[in-house]
């Protein structure tokens, strides 16, 4: 059996420790409703879902689905809704492998506040792309995790490759 290791990510402290409150809102229902999608990072809206970059990433190109319907299981979730978050799971990995090569992916979402989902009351699903390296002593030693790449950067390299997905 091998050994198991361990993920830091102590670059997210500022997103754990800031103080939310129900009157903040949700960000999966109130971004996709506005129009400035460069500055809320929204990158597709579907039928049942939107798309969107992670302000906190684990990696360069972290992007989160979410439906519109506010739950927080996937219970709650209508088929058309699981097929829509599928599809767009693949084609946002494909637009991922083209515009930035990853070799390999993390998927999947975390379910409720105990098993570490930051937003708990609106389930959503991450996309994660990885490169093999890329974790290394900074986030251990410098507790700092280097990102190649300006979230708004990987914005503008995504955003034309999903507004073909029309």
């Amino acid at each position: 059996m091998s050994e198991s290791k361990l993920l830091w990510a102590p670059w997210r402290m500022e997103y754990v420790q800031a103080s939310k409150t129900e009157s903040d809102g949700c960000i999966f229902c109130d971004k996709p409703k506005q129009d400035n999608d460069r500055e809320n990072l929204v990158l597709f809206r579907g039928t049942k879902c939107s798309l969107l970059m992670n302000l906190y990433p684990y990696n360069n190109g972290h992007l989160m689905i979410a439906p519109y319907k506010h739950c927080w299981s996937t219970g709650d979730l209508c088929t058309e809704t699981y097929v829509e978050i599928m599809n767009l799971a693949d084609k946002s990995m494909r637009i991922l492998e083209k515009t930035m090569h990853p070799q390999g992916f993390n998927f999947g979402a975390n379910i409720g506040e105990a098993a570490g989902a930051g937003i708990a009351e609106h389930i959503h699903f991450h996309i994660v792309p990885r490169w093999n390296g890329d974790t290394n002593m900074m986030p251990v030693v410098g507790h700092t995790k280097v990102m190649v790449q300006g979230l708004l950067e990987t914005f503008d390299l995504l955003k034309p490759e999903f507004d073909q997905l029309g």
